[in-house]
């Protein structure tokens, strides 16, 4: 956070610039004109001169990096080529870091070396001096670089255990929950230990951050973990003491609404937390009693990914078409297959978006309701209490439904009264775990289900996976052998040179070469022809020939063709798919 001199003077007074806007004007890099407005607007804002120089796009980072290191004669570092895991964590206090966006990079003699964007900040080095007491060696990074380590790296989850008594206030109450018993609140007194609390409000806070699906906090005998599923992979990013997994615990079940004292057997909750004046997330936590304690995983639901719309799937054209004239059917049934993390639930509410209107009756039922869609009635499915996938079903049926969505059909019982309704006027979604469209229609054969019943309310079918997205920032031309290209299923003609195939590298803005995911579908409409193959008990190997001769493409195929798009990579589209 650079220094600045907040006096600015009324009228048309000249403004006492910090130091790094005066070397900018003496550089030729920025007018003083320009300096001054957005020194302006950085002390409206509250926010530092130096974001507001970034931000703004007056000076490129790389750009101001240049000048600095040239102005004050200080060496230049490409924090790309850093390993951040080697980096010192106890020479100095990781909130300082925060506060000033430096990283110190290692020790010489009895001065830090410390990179910054800004080596005229002379607060900054007067604290990390006091703080450390020894000098500093500035050495200039680039800012946005430098933003991103010290936001991701600055704090490890050890430190936060150790450094954050003393440290901060963090409200807890940010964490929305209903009334809870008297015997649940005393429990809570019990387990509002500060460190605790402000440790985990900060693993939740990292993972909205890091763009995470999952957190997993796992009790070892020896020692304690957490992980983040990121972009469908988990990477351990910490290892707190041991001594914290039952105060841990105890915490996420009271905020989660959970039995605190029953340790023995599984519990389902759920928390919000409020991030932001308008954004409010929603956390599923479930927990599981193991040999050393209870690992417990919070799954974050981010409510906006249904509104993101049917082109941010990555549905290819032609496919696309298909699924919005399916969703289009007064009657019917769509299924939705793959394996648990692939984006059903978001599919499908993606399309429950596009019909949400107020002439539709829409029904929901789930085990539990993940996204909140205002406007459609949304059940969560109680076992415990009867209230089961078919007793939902049936009750949907008496409230007037245009359409009705179910969570998962797992019984013969659900998916008879889903297929009657879906037969008597109604449009219904469901998902189904298997491997790809052709199977689901033998899964549903083998569960019990008539043909005539399958030909005669399945529409469409789609299967899905998820593979990670290249990160453009850094992606590479891959040199692939022409056999593997060909044994993983690319015909002879698609290898005429036209496209180019890209590896992973690895960048300060990704995650090892990958930036998000993309989906790889199979859309497959039930024509006539397929009903007539369902209807004679047909294998799913006579399904998947006849949908590749009515121009339905295999998952592999899909993969594939983001492959040929440069969207993700051919070693990643192996990983996700079976051919």
């Amino acid at each position: 956070m650079a220094a600045v001199d907040t006096a600015i003077h009324r009228d048309n007074a000249p403004i006492a610039l910090p130091g790094l806007g005066r070397a900018l004007i003496l550089a030729g890099k920025l007018e003083q004109k320009s300096a001054e407005e957005l020194f302006r607007r950085a002390s409206s804002n509250k926010s530092s001169f130096i974001a507001e120089l970034t931000g703004s796009g007056a000076v490129s980072a790389a750009d101001l990096a240049h000048t600095m290191s040239a102005a004050f004669a200080a060496p230049l570092i490409d924090l790309d080529a850093v390993d951040t895991q080697r980096l010192p964590k106890e020479l100095l206090d990781p909130r300082i870091c925060h506060d000033y966006r430096v990283v110190v990079l290692g020790k010489r003699s009895n001065r830090l070396v410390v990179a910054t964007a800004d080596p005229s900040d002379q607060a900054a080095a007067e604290k990390i001096k006091f703080a450390s007491q020894m000098g500093v060696d500035w050495v200039i990074a680039e800012y946005d670089k430098l933003l991103k380590l010290v936001e991701v790296h600055a704090t490890t989850a050890s430190e936060a255990i150790d450094n954050i008594v003393g440290g901060g206030d963090i409200e807890f109450d940010e964490f929305t929950t209903e009334a809870v018993n008297d015997s649940a609140e005393s429990a809570a007194s019990d387990v509002d230990d500060a460190p605790v609390v402000k440790f985990l409000h900060k693993m939740l806070i990292d993972a909205i951050g890091m763009r995470a699906s999952d957190l997993h906090f796992e009790p070892y005998e020896h020692n304690y973990r957490v992980r983040f599923r990121i972009d469908g992979e988990l990477r351990e990013i910490a290892s707190p003491p041991v001594a914290i997994k039952d105060k841990l615990a105890s915490r996420i079940k009271v905020i989660s609404k959970m039995d605190i004292s029953e340790k023995r057997v599984p519990q389902d909750g759920k928390m919000k937390l409020k991030v932001g004046p308008e954004r409010v997330i929603d956390f599923r936590v479930s927990t599981l009693p193991t040999l050393f304690g209870e690992k417990i995983v919070i799954r974050i639901l981010d409510p906006n990914s249904a509104k993101l719309g049917i082109d941010a799937l990555g549905y290819e054209p032609e496919e696309k078409e298909r699924l919005l004239k399916a969703i289009a059917r007064p009657y019917g049934m769509i299924l939705v297959t793959g394996p648990t993390g692939s984006g059903k639930t978001v599919s499908l509410y993606t399309c429950l978006n596009l019909l949400n209107k107020p002439g539709v009756n829409i029904a929901t039922a789930e085990d539990p309701s993940e996204i909140n869609l205002p406007g459609v009635n949304q059940v969560n499915v109680n076992d415990k209490a009867g209230l089961t996938f078919a007793a939902a079903l049936k009750s949907f049926l008496r409230q007037d439904p245009d359409i009705i969505m179910v969570g998962e059909i797992r019984d013969l019982e659900t998916a008879d009264i889903a297929i009657k309704a879906a037969q008597t006027g109604h449009l219904v979604m469901s998902t189904l775990h298997t491997n790809d469209a052709p199977t689901t229609l033998t899964r549903m054969r083998n569960m019990g289900i008539a043909p005539f019943n399958i030909a005669s309310s399945v529409i469409l079918i789609t299967a899905q996976r998820l593979a990670r997205r290249l990160c453009p920032n850094c992606k590479a031309p891959a040199e692939i052998p022409k056999k593997t290209m060909l044994d993983a299923g690319f015909q002879p003609d698609e290898l005429d040179g036209s496209w180019i195939n890209y590896r992973p590298v690895g960048c300060s803005a990704c995650n090892n070469g990958y930036k998000g995911r993309v989906g790889i579908y199979q859309v497959m409409p039930i024509s006539e022809e397929l009903q007539r193959i369902i209807l004679r008990d047909g294998s799913a190997l006579e399904i998947a020939k006849q949908a590749q001769a009515e121009g339905v493409r295999s998952l592999r195929q899909s993969g594939l063709h983001k492959v040929k798009q440069g969207l993700t990579s051919l070693e990643e589209v192996l990983a996700v798919t079976n051919e």
